[in-house]
Parts: C-alpha cells; sequence; structure tokens
C-alpha cells in the first residue's frame, strides 16, 4: 500500500473485523459498519430495469470479430501482473499487454462472442484489478475534490458514488474518468484507469500541494493511500446475485435485493483458505450495462480461493464463467460507455464527451472547478450568449463492414467531420455499433453520415446510446434511500 499523506494529521479509513460483523443485519445496517459505494449514478443515462427472470439459452458460437489491439509498448518481461495471474493461467486465458500489465483477453472454455452472451444472460466475472484504487479523507478531501471535479460531491451521501471527471485548469480537458464515492464525512474512494497511473498520480500530488497551500489555515491535511496490489473483481451479469450469494456467510440473512445501483456495503464473505469470514466492500455496478457487483479485497485475502470457490459452488456451476477484456470492450461499448485514451482525453471536455451530466446542478451556477469558465459556456449555445462545442460524442450503427477506431466520419458532400473512437460488431444486437466524435450539427438522431472502412464509404446513422438497454438493479422510483 502506498501512503502519501500531506499535512500532520493522518485520518485513517479503518476496516471493520470479522468479529465485528453480527448477523441478521439488513443492508442498510451493514453499510453503518463502514463502507460505500464505487458504482455509477447515471439516473440520467439509462432506464433501469431489474432483470431477474431465468436465463436464456445461449446463442451458439458465431463469427464476431473483436480486432480492437490491446498490445502496448511494454515486453512481456516487464509487464506487471494481477494477484489474479495465476488464476487467468490455469483457466487457459490467452494473454495480452493492456495498460502495462497482462490480462486475459479471452479464456478457453468460451469464445469472445459467447462469453459476450454468457454476461447478458447469466454472470461473468472480470479480473479490474489492474485498476488504482485510492483512499482520500481528511478535513480538506472534499474540497479537494469539488476542485478537481465538476460533481456536486457535497450532495453524495454515505455509501453512494458518483461517475465524474478529472479535470485540467483552464481547459476543462479531461485527465481521467472516475467514480467517487463517500465512505464518511470526510473520506472517500474512488477508482481511476490504469493506463493512466503515472499521469494522474503526479497530478494528484501536485493539486493536493496546491490544495494545501491555498488552505494553509487548516491544519489536519489530506491524507491519500493508492491501494497497491488489491484485487478488484467485477461479477457482472443478470445472475450475479445469487452467484455473490454463494460467497456469502449466512446470506438468507441478508438481503441483497436493497441494495441498489451506486450503493455498497461492507459484507461478510466465506473465503476458504484459511476458513474464515471477513467483511469486504461490496458495490452495487459495473462497466457493461447489466447488473452486478465490484469487490475490493486487501492483498491479505486469498482472492483466487475465493473466485475457485465461487466457480465450484453450484450457482458458479450453472451460472458463472470468467471473461476478459475481448467481451468487457463489446459490453461497455453496447452499454454506450467511454474508454479512456479512446474516446476522452486530456483535449476533450466534458460537454463535448456527452457527458453534462456528471456536471451537478450547484456547479453550473457556482462554479469552482478546474475549467469552469471554459464548460460553463460550451453548457450554453452560442445564440443563447455560450461558445457551444464544434464537436460532440456520438453512437452509431454501421451498415457493412464495422468501422475501427481512427476510421473518418464523412457527410454527405465527403467532407470529413469527424473520427470513430471506438468501434466492433454487437453480439446482443447483430448490427455494427460504434462511437465517435463529428461537428456540431450532425449529431442529431437519425442524421445519415458515412465512415469510411477499407477505403469504402459505410453508411453510418447517429444512434441514441446505450445500443442495449441497461438493465441495473435500480431503487423503485419514489422510493426514499434506506
Amino acid at each position: 500500500m502506498t501512503r502519501v499523506v500531506i499535512a500532520a494529521a493522518n485520518v485513517a479509513c479503518v476496516a471493520k473485523t470479522s468479529e465485528q460483523w453480527t448477523r441478521k443485519l439488513s443492508i442498510s445496517q451493514c453499510r453503518q459498519l463502514s463502507g460505500t459505494a464505487r458504482t455509477t449514478d447515471l439516473k440520467t443515462r439509462a432506464r433501469i430495469q431489474p432483470h431477474l427472470g431465468p436465463p436464456q439459452r445461449l446463442r451458439p458460437r458465431g463469427s464476431y470479430l473483436f480486432s480492437r489491439s490491446y498490445a502496448d509498448s511494454s515486453s512481456p518481461s516487464s509487464l506487471k501482473r494481477t494477484p489474479l495471474h495465476d488464476l487467468h493461467t490455469a483457466h487457459g486465458a490467452k494473454m495480452v499487454p493492456f495498460a502495462g500489465y497482462s490480462m486475459p483477453v479471452s479464456y478457453a472454455d468460451l469464445g469472445v462472442g459467447e462469453s459476450h452472451q454468457w454476461t447478458r444472460e447469466r454472470a461473468s466475472l472480470f479480473d479490474v484489478s489492474h485498476m488504482v484504487q485510492h483512499r482520500l479523507s481528511g478535513p480538506l478531501a472534499q474540497s479537494l475534490l469539488e476542485r478537481l471535479t465538476p460533481s456536486d460531491i457535497t450532495s453524495v451521501g454515505n455509501n453512494h458514488s458518483t461517475l465524474s471527471c478529472l479535470l485540467h485548469p483552464v481547459t476543462g480537458g479531461i485527465v481521467d474518468d472516475t467514480i467517487i464515492t463517500r465512505l464518511g464525512p470526510e473520506t472517500f474512494y474512488f477508482v481511476t484507469n490504469a493506463a493512466n497511473r503515472d499521469k494522474d498520480l503526479q497530478y494528484l500530488s501536485e493539486q493536493m500541494g496546491e490544495h494545501k497551500v491555498a488552505n494553509s489555515g487548516i491544519t489536519a491535511g489530506i491524507s491519500w493511500e493508492v491501494l497497491d496490489n488489491w484485487s478488484l473483481i467485477a461479477l457482472q451479469g443478470p445472475r450475479s446475485a445469487d452467484v455473490l450469494s454463494s460467497i456469502l456467510d449466512h446470506p438468507e440473512d441478508l438481503d441483497l435485493n436493497s441494495l441498489y445501483f451506486g450503493q455498497c456495503a461492507y459484507l461478510p464473505v466465506r473465503f476458504p483458505f484459511p476458513s474464515n469470514t471477513e467483511t469486504v466492500l461490496v458495490s452495487r455496478g459495473g462497466y457493461t450495462g447489466e447488473d452486478g457487483f465490484e469487490i475490493s479485497i486487501p492483498p491479505s485475502l486469498p482472492t483466487i480461493d475465493l473466485i475457485e470457490s465461487m466457480l465450484k459452488s453450484d450457482q458458479g456451476k450453472e451460472n458463472l464463467r470468467l471473461a476478459g477484456l475481448g467481451a468487457r470492450d463489446s459490453l461497455r461499448l453496447e452499454a454506450g460507455m467511454c474508454l479512456y485514451g479512446h474516446d476522452l482525453d486530456d483535449t476533450t471536455t466534458p460537454v463535448e464527451a456527452g457527458l453534462s451530466w456528471v456536471i451537478g446542478k450547484t456547479r453550473r451556477t457556482g462554479g469552482g472547478f478546474h475549467g469552469d469558465q471554459t464548460i460553463l459556456s460550451q453548457l450554453k449555445p452560442k445564440k443563447d450568449g455560450g461558445s457551444g462545442v464544434n464537436r460532440r460524442r456520438v453512437g452509431f450503427i454501421v451498415e457493412g463492414a464495422p468501422a475501427r477506431e481512427g476510421a473518418e466520419i464523412v457527410d454527405g458532400d465527403g467532407q470529413v467531420i469527424g473520427n470513430i473512437t471506438s468501434g466492433c460488431p454487437s453480439p446482443t444486437l447483430g448490427k455494427n455499433v460504434a462511437m465517435g466524435y463529428v461537428k456540431s450539427g450532425s449529431h442529431t438522431r437519425g442524421t445519415e453520415l458515412g465512415v469510411m472502412v477499407r477505403g469504402k464509404k459505410r453508411k453510418a446513422v447517429v444512434t441514441k446510446m446505450p445500443f442495449v438497454e441497461s438493465r441495473y438493479w435500480k431503487m423503485p422510483a419514489g422510493t426514499a434511500p434506506g
């Protein structure tokens, strides 16, 4: 664990031990032990529906082709390994370089298209331990996050989270996308992208230093921990709750139905070796558009043994498979979710990226965040006195061959008006889907444009995202949070 302390006082987040667990607690009581969500509050992004019906029959192996290059400049000997590396190789994973790590792209038992469908219809487990987990605490923690992001952090309740963006000063360009979770009044947990690790750590260190100087009258400071070597696993799919219950201690005493999308709790998990129960952070949400959970596990606990026990359980045998980067990419694209370095970068603002909904209501009037003048002006069209934006991220359905990253987008006159940033065949829809940036004015849903694929113009229709309706487990409308 890497610990960075700014100022003398260090506010630590204390994990709860198994001895502090008592049975027959509601989920809300579990949250009070200490815990929070690493999930996205996307109320305006998708119509959320519970999906608890029986799994449909899987489609036969298709001819879906996924050609995203996962290779980076790292040599095999220099690649890092997640704590689950031995699990991947034992299950016949095809390992590829990704964000400086050796990561599984697929497994021997299912092709990428089959793995995609399995996730949509049952449950898959993804290793996302390469992501960078952070814990931030202290009297200046909230004000720092409000400086770095456009989100209304003050309105994020305990055990809840919000999707946000770390921003560059002045330009408002996106340093990284992140999910911020409130653990307590002065304590937060957030996750950033592995590919941006060095850039993000330097950015956060510099920004914390500046924030300390600007608030020199507050002596308590900020404590920042990078949770190195922690595991982070994503259990995704409509059968995820059933599979998760197979590793919980006395699941009959817990009501997972009261743990909603964007919330979390510390739950009692049975680890087989040694045979004991530990409370770990379980957050409801994910990156596929399906119901699911993300589980953060410290390096002191045997995560591989836990996963093997999940796979060997009755629920696991019937409903759970391991899944890799290939299925993860096609699933997130169907869900309309961005991948940093492809659909987002340092030169792109949240408004251009179609992420205006992460800008809190109070921030739209009060500002006070990096790039606020640029971003708030972009929210207003030119006719209303703002600057508007010159380009926008949109989704496409593409005819013929799939459009890949970098393909040029052209208008009816053949003029280049943008580029594709992500694209693949959709196993769920049986169509080619893509997203990219186009000149403002060409972003209206239903607009017919062209995409140049292998030198040939293919019809591309601007389409609403997500392409596949999301099925998160969301609190029923009109129900007050527990």
